[in-house]
């Protein structure tokens, strides 16, 4: 079904694979494609609660192809056919090339297995959780090739790592560490290589299945609205998913579990 990325569902958490190893996984315009395409079938199977990103070989992905990078047309970036909706019932600001990653209802994990540089570095920011292995290397890259703060990174990686830090990434386009990405807050956690893929598993899993999918799926939108929000907004948000919350088949599940002191079944609703 795919050429340049896999698919594969472990119920129930769907992995997506960058699967162009020998490139280092850098971006074409079939991988771009695939992956939206991926995320899409994520979306619609009621089956699949979470999703893992990561790449093959030893690279999550070290950005575009320079060979594609080196014949990209000008009018690329204003091609109107990457910034259809997503289908997805947000707002337009996650409708983009890129930025549509927080429009999927589910949560993102990337699990950052090597070199994470350019737009994968973009792809990492809009994930909503970032595990690195102890392997991966992070850069911005951009001002080395000439060009600039990229698809909304300008206005994600402050948000992230802070002012000071995001001017120092992208500025001097510096390729730092996992343990330096660590304590920037670029990522929440660094793993062995080998232990990459079952913490990020680990992770997807209990927010499938220790908490309720229904209470990630809201919150995620809450996260990801908030930038644009007053605090009069947020609260008049959390207000009405509250009303919602409390006559969920989640919330009944979550205080009969907790009283009957065993696992809980979310049934996401």
């Amino acid at each position: 079904m795919f050429k340049q990325i896999t698919y594969t569902v472990e119920r129930p958490v769907a992995v997506v694979t960058l699967n162009r190893p020998d490139r280092m996984n850098a971006l074409t315009k079939v991988l771009e494609t695939e992956l939206r395409e991926a995320f899409v079938l994520a979306e619609r199977d009621d089956d699949v609660r979470a999703v893992v990103l990561t790449g093959a070989g030893r690279a999550f992905c070290a950005g575009m192809d320079m060979e594609e990078l080196e014949v990209l047309p000008p009018g690329d970036i204003r091609e109107q056919a990457w910034m259809r909706a997503y289908d997805m019932n947000r707002r337009a600001d996650y409708q983009t090339r890129y930025s549509y990653f927080p429009a999927v209802r589910k949560p993102i994990v990337a699990a950052l297995n090597g070199a994470t540089a350019g737009l994968g570095l973009v792809m990492a920011l809009y994930s909503d959780f970032r595990i690195a292995s102890e392997k991966a290397v992070f850069a911005t890259a951009f001002a080395k090739r000439g060009l600039i703060a990229e698809h909304g990174i300008a206005w994600i990686l402050p948000r992230v790592v802070g002012h000071a830090n995001a001017f120092d990434l992208l500025m001097t386009s510096r390729k730092i560490d996992a343990q330096e990405a660590l304590r920037m807050g670029l990522v929440s956690r660094v793993s062995a290589p080998e232990s990459l893929h079952g913490e990020a598993m680990t992770l997807a899993r209990s927010l499938c299945e220790d908490v309720s999918p229904r209470s990630v799926r809201v919150m995620k939108q809450q996260l990801w609205e908030a930038p644009y929000q007053t605090l009069g907004e947020a609260v008049a948000l959390a207000n009405r998913e509250m009303f919602d919350s409390i006559q969920s088949e989640d919330f009944r599940e979550g205080v009969a579990h907790f009283i009957e002191k065993r696992k809980p079944a979310f049934n996401g609703k």
